[in-house]
């Protein structure tokens, strides 16, 4: 990627604990890769081997900014971005609409209406920065509240 690391273009997909397929079947799990909890998604990152890790929030704001930045830091509400990094789009990033898995209610929701990918930053002791692809808007968010929790899909980085 244009900031100089290299990420992975999928969604991952390591069954560890606390993972799920959405709506707990597996050929979303070959689509969209597994959801995972704040947690497991580190567990995840690392069993790729060496160096590989969940991205911090900085590391992906500063991978969005290539292309035109998340809503608060760009002119279009984060549309450029979004467009880029989702899947077909020009930066080969490939962000799937993957939904998610509610911490509480461990309901899924949203498939193919956002795409929810954790950062390995933390807000609290128990939530974490996380960033969203949202069809309705055509944009691409950062959020502080996640909870730790729920299970969301991820991406992993390294140097």
């Amino acid at each position: 990627m244009p900031d100089g690391k290299q990420w992975t273009t999928k969604n991952l997909n390591v069954n560890t604990d606390r993972s799920y397929c959405y709506g707990d079947a597996e050929p979303n799990c070959r689509r969209y890769g597994r959801l995972y909890t704040w947690e497991s998604a580190q567990r995840g990152c690392r069993s790729l081997g060496d160096g590989w890790r969940v991205p911090t929030d900085d590391e992906w704001r500063q991978m969005a900014k290539h292309y035109g930045g998340v809503r608060e830091d760009s002119d279009d509400s984060g549309t450029a971005a979004y467009t880029a990094l989702l899947v077909g789009g020009s930066s080969g990033f490939n962000a799937l609409l993957g939904g998610g898995r509610g911490a509480d209610d461990q309901k899924y929701a949203r498939l193919e209406a956002h795409g929810f990918y954790w950062t390995a930053s933390e807000s609290k002791p128990t939530s974490a920065w996380f960033y969203n692809f949202g069809q309705g808007g055509l944009s691409l968010n950062r959020h502080s509240d996640g909870n730790k929790g729920m299970a969301v899909s991820v991406r992993c980085v390294r140097d």
